[in-house]
């Protein structure tokens, strides 16, 4: 590959790293642990190994015990390094093969291989600084615990895998169930080698290269290289030598083995997630939700309060004032309420509003739960049921919210219309109009009682003008109160719609920031989800 292409490739792979690890900061609480384990345990590996040596390729051999892995990693080597590791007091420590010893240090380190030999060149494999770093493993069959957890460790580290097998044990499954099919996704760094093929004659070795070929296609490696080879008699040697040539010389290795384990685990992410998007959040449920609650939080009993509690006070104001001081006995419908009230902050106030009982609270869970319903239709198993809790905690916090809502909304209670002043002046001036002409007519009662001249009152067409001031007064003050009724009638009203479009909008804040709000960013989360991981799939 040009310089250029492998630029381009390893730009591509940050990019996908990081669309992963947004995934991961996406996913965490929502999808189960051991998926985001094994994409924190990817993005730990791709930012280890992405800043050890790219000058060098690491090619692990792994095989089951009588493969004959550690005779074809000699005769690849053209060493006897294996042979002569198994009179090690160690056996089970991996062994490393190297040529290029120049930074090979670290990244020895890091995959925890001690054992280390600078090599010469050998022809058709590697120069004397290609970077080649050959690894000879135990078996990953080992009845020894320990000899297993580094197969599986440094099969997740090599950024190259040679499967060795041999023509008795080659469908094994154990190692088709257990490291071949898991790593389905790493075809591109994957090869696979059939050793001892000089125990089988023409025939039968096609047969079983054949039946091998098509165990990993089912295994979903249809396109990994296979390769027949004889540590003992060379056969087929330089072709497994030139295969691993080649993967060193085109200076990819790490990026794709890189790629292929964002793939596995994006996969994994995508079948523990499911696929779809949420139907997202639209005005029509969001008016209903806002309706809902508000019928549930009483607000309609409010409006009428505010109707109520301005017809009162209206004819507190306006009435006939020999008797309106009656209505002073007639508690206020807001008071009641504990509503209406400037003297207390409306942050700490609250209502006195009958407390939700069962339909109350059932018609809330109804609409909370159609709501959240609606708006998570479409998205997986697992987005949908965060969609949901979403909602159900802000059901929670509703009640007391709705309440405070409810108290802090100005029900412009407290205004005094400019009318109320004008009638009250007019009804007094009425009063003491009725009450001039009473006190007129008394006087002259009590002079003719005791039978003192009675001065002739001035008249109207024939009426004494202190009859005319009582019927006028009282018949002013009666007009003037049954105007005030209908006038208070209909500004009650025009108050109460006011009061009521100010509840419902408090209302709906409420419903906004409690239940609207925490769906909407679950849905966006899911969205969000759905973009970064389609970013970090090849």
């Amino acid at each position: 590959m040009s310089r250029h292409g492998q630029v381009r490739q390893a730009s591509r792979l940050q990019q996908r790293l990081e669309a992963l690890n947004t995934v991961r900061e996406l996913a965490e609480g929502i999808l189960p642990g051991p998926e985001l384990q094994a994409v924190y345990e990817v993005l730990e590996r791709a930012s280890s190994r992405r800043s050890l040596s790219a000058g060098h390729t690491v090619v692990g051999f792994f095989g089951a015990t009588g493969s004959g892995k550690s005779s074809l990693f000699n005769a690849v080597s053209n060493t006897s390094l294996a042979t002569a590791a198994a009179r090690r007091p160690t056996t089970s420590a991996p062994l490393a093969g190297i040529w290029g010893e120049q930074d090979s240090g670290p990244l020895l380190d890091w995959l925890d291989v001690q054992e280390r030999h600078v090599l010469p060149a050998v022809p058709g494999l590697a120069s004397e600084d290609s970077g080649l770093i050959l690894l000879d493993l135990p078996d990953f069959d080992s009845t020894a615990v320990a000899n297993r957890e580094i197969v599986q460790r440094l099969a997740g580290m090599v950024d190259v895998l040679v499967w060795v097998l041999d023509p008795q044990k080659y469908a094994d499954a154990a190692v088709h169930h257990g490291f071949l099919r898991p790593m389905a996704s790493h075809g591109a760094v994957t090869l696979v080698v059939l050793n001892q093929i000089d125990k089988l004659n023409d025939v039968d070795a096609a047969a079983v290269m054949a039946s091998l070929e098509g165990i990993l296609d089912r295994d979903g490696l249809g396109g990994v290289t296979v390769l027949g080879a004889s540590a003992v008699t060379g056969a087929g040697v330089g072709e497994v030598r030139g295969a691993i040539e080649r993967v060193v010389t085109q200076r990819d290795a790490v990026t794709r083995r890189l790629s292929a384990d964002v793939d596995r685990v994006a996969a994994g992410l995508t079948a523990a997630s499911g696929t779809g998007e949420a139907r997202g959040v639209k005005g029509s449920a969001t008016a209903r939700l806002a309706a809902e609650l508000a019928t549930a939080a009483n607000v309609p009993v409010v409006v009428d309060a505010v109707a109520r509690s301005y017809r009162l006070e209206s004819a507190r104001r306006t009435g006939w004032p020999a008797v309106r001081w009656l209505l002073r006995f007639r508690a206020d419908p807001l008071r009641r309420l504990n509503l209406g009230r400037k003297d207390v902050r409306p942050d700490l106030n609250r209502t006195s509003l009958p407390a939700a009982g069962a339909p109350e609270r059932a018609r809330t869970d109804a609409a909370v739960r159609e709501f959240a319903d609606t708006a998570s239709e479409g998205a997986p198993g697992p987005w949908r049921a965060s969609i949901r809790n979403a909602a159900r905690e802000g059901r929670e916090q509703l009640p007391d919210a709705l309440d405070q809502a409810i108290a802090g909304t100005d029900l412009k209670a407290s205004r005094r219309p400019a009318w109320w002043m004008l009638f009250n002046v007019l009804q007094w001036t009425a009063l003491l109009l009725a009450a001039g002409g009473l006190g007129w007519l008394g006087i002259l009662a009590l002079l003719a009682y005791f039978q003192m001249p009675v001065p002739d009152v001035p008249r109207t067409e024939g009426w004494p003008w202190p009859t005319l001031m009582v019927a006028g007064g009282v018949g002013l003050g009666i007009a003037l109160g049954l105007l005030g009724r209908i006038i208070s009638g209909w500004a009650a009203r025009v108050r109460a719609r006011g009061a009521g479009r100010r509840l419902r909008a408090a209302v709906a804040a409420v419903a906004n920031q409690r239940i609207v709000a925490p769906v909407d960013a679950g849905i966006k989360r899911l969205r969000d989800f759905n973009a970064a991981l389609k970013d970090a799939r090849s």
